[in-house]
């Protein structure tokens, strides 16, 4: 490009591109340095993703103007983690900044960049000197002071990277956690590599192809550290049509944690914050937006993950797994959360909607829920960052029959196999709920013994096939209103006061194990049935389920607990998805034998 010429879209397209290519390029080391302002390892993992989504989402353009506001969406879409939605700010910025068209000046890019600025300070809640923030702030301050110099603007772009290296060495000076480990901030890192990147494009024309990273530091690279955390969540959502202002937004965000930054404007914009409830802000945020695009990494797991995990191989399983949160915690379970939507607003199973939101939305909502699979994407990232710590990863879940998540998860498992040789094993659990629980369970206390994963995948399928699930259901109004059954008969059935008994047959698939008047004789039903299972065969473990009916659960645990002779897991309401499905006030028993 002659750099008296303007700026169009196609080279601001070909120019982003090789930033991105670069910073993805870069993400272990970015990983690797990240302490701030928590040491979760996950800095260049979300710039990269961030990154990754805008370029999917993108293609090339002449308008300057339709280029800039095509990345500034795509990466509010896509952002992940504080540094990710810095970073779309700061593109949300120019997009802002830049008038209708289809070429630019250097002038006019410069003052685009700097007054881009001021959108990234106040979209974070306490902008901390030191960060990425900082050294994007002597950048652009560098370009705007050599603005009147357009004859020499590959000069003095190649002149701003002196200004970014010294930006970025002083930010170990400038926070004592980064001083303490004499490293520079990752975030303010991920943006030089980024500039970097462009800049082989504006030289030479160079978009490096990528390759897949190498995402596995060795030991002796990774730095032994975990600040304190004040929260566990790292919580994200895109909230549409909004009644109230960013700085009313950002007021409730601070009431339910820190690390506050929005990325967009009143009609469309992303959240970030650290928070212990996410359920609770969302039970929040939903009477004044609505809520898409969640997303919510658990920063315990993910430290645990990079270095406190206590077995070499990892457990992953999906939000329908019913299990107390203490043996999730202990076992260091992955639990990757289904989607659940009422109407436009979208949910995470368990995590941004747990049970008693969840019966409180249903109640008032106009629309009847609905559930979507997880998808592959999810588990690419979960995988890679395991596979930095993990010989091996178990990954089980609900039935085939009832989602296409355990599909979704082999996708990705041969993905990531390919791409880091690392073996993940792919069960179709062939239950739901309790019944995948306790198989996930029975993996994780084979684990604890120090069992071989081959081993333990020899016997997974005699678990499975020993695993049992009875759902009593009290009402089929969840059923008709899903369409599981059809309105006519489950009217009349509710009139007749009938209730089903469902269970899984061998194949994972719902079966109509039988039905009475009333709940407490279907209760007496399945025990019958399970004591006649249970002839010549030993209990391992079980564990009662209910649906907003922790009553009548209680008195079911309790009558198995004198028969079998040993109390169960836990008496535990069900996920959002299940008790969608089965309806309120269901309760289940999920049994294993030995």
């Amino acid at each position: 490009m002659n750099p008296t010429q303007n700026i169009d879209g196609r080279y601001l397209y070909f120019a982003f591109l090789a930033g991105a290519n670069k910073l993805i390029k870069n993400l272990n080391e970015l990983n690797r340095i990240n302490v701030y302002p928590v040491a979760d390892k996950d800095t260049g993992s979300n710039m990269a993703s961030t990154m990754r989504s805008v370029m999917d989402r993108i293609s090339p353009n002449v308008s300057y103007k339709l280029m800039v506001d095509q990345i500034a969406e795509a990466a509010q879409v896509g952002a992940r983690g504080n540094s990710g939605i810095i970073m779309a700010q700061f593109l949300f910025g120019l997009s802002c900044e830049t008038s209708e068209k289809k070429s630019i000046s250097f002038l006019e890019f410069v003052e685009s960049v700097q007054s881009s600025i001021p959108y990234i300070y106040e979209s974070i809640g306490t902008p901390v000197e030191g960060t990425m923030l900082t050294v994007m702030k002597d950048w652009s301050e560098f370009l705007y002071s050599k603005r009147k110099q357009l004859e020499e603007f590959k000069e003095v772009l190649n002149d701003s990277m002196q200004v970014l290296e010294t930006s970025l060495k002083k930010t170990t000076d400038q926070l004592a956690v980064l001083k303490k480990h004499n490293i520079v901030d990752a975030g303010a890192k991920g943006f030089v590599v980024f500039i970097e990147g462009v800049m082989d494009f504006v030289n030479h024309g160079i978009i490096d192809r990528i390759k897949a990273p190498n995402l596995i530091p060795s030991a002796s690279e990774a730095i032994d550290h975990l600040e304190d955390l004040n929260y566990r969540y790292c919580t994200e959502a895109i909230l549409k049509n909004s009644t109230h202002s960013l700085a009313e937004i950002k007021s409730i965000l601070y009431q339910h944690g820190d690390s506050i930054v929005i990325n967009g404007g009143k009609s469309s914009c992303r959240i970030h914050v650290h928070t212990n409830d996410p359920s609770e802000l969302f039970h929040q945020l939903e009477n004044f937006a609505t809520i898409t695009a969640p997303k919510v990494d658990d920063m315990i797991r993910q430290s645990e993950i990079s270095k406190n995990q206590k077995w070499k191989i990892g457990i992953v399983t999906d939000s329908t797994c019913d299990l107390p949160q203490e043996i999730i915690d202990n076992y260091q379970i992955n639990v990757m959360p289904l989607h659940l939507s009422f109407g436009d607003s979208q949910y995470l199973d368990g995590v941004t909607l747990k049970s008693k939101e969840f019966y409180e939305l249903l109640e008032r909502s106009e629309h009847f829920p609905k559930t979507s699979q997880i998808n592959e994407y999810s588990f690419v990232n979960t995988y890679s960052q395991m596979a930095q710590n993990y010989d091996a990863i178990i990954s089980i879940h609900l039935s085939e029959k009832f989602s296409g998540t355990f599909r979704s998860a082999q996708k990705a498992a041969e993905r990531v196999q390919k791409e880091l040789n690392i073996p993940i094993h792919v069960i179709n659990s062939r239950n739901v709920s309790g019944g995948l629980g306790l198989a996930v369970l029975r993996i994780a206390k084979a684990i604890e013994k120090g069992e071989e994963v081959n081993t333990i995948l020899s016997h997974v399928d005699s678990w499975l096939n020993n695993t049992k699930i009875f759902v009593s259901v009290k009402s089929l109004t969840a059923m008709i209103k899903g369409g599981r059954v059809p309105p006519a008969v489950g009217k009349f059935a509710m009139f007749l006061r009938i209730n089903p008994i469902v269970s899984l047959n061998e194949m994972g698939e719902s079966k109509l194990f039988g039905q009475a008047i009333g709940q407490k004789a279907n209760i007496n039903k399945v025990i019958k049935h399970v004591l006649h299972l249970k002839k010549g065969k030993k209990v391992w473990n079980y564990i009662i389920l209910h649906a907003n009916n922790a009553a009548v659960a209680q008195k079911y645990g309790d009558r198995l607990h004198d028969l079998f002779g040993q109390a169960p897991i836990e008496v535990i309401n069900i996920s959002p998805v299940i008790g969608m499905n089965a309806g309120e006030g269901t309760v289940a028993v999920a049994l294993q034998f030995e």
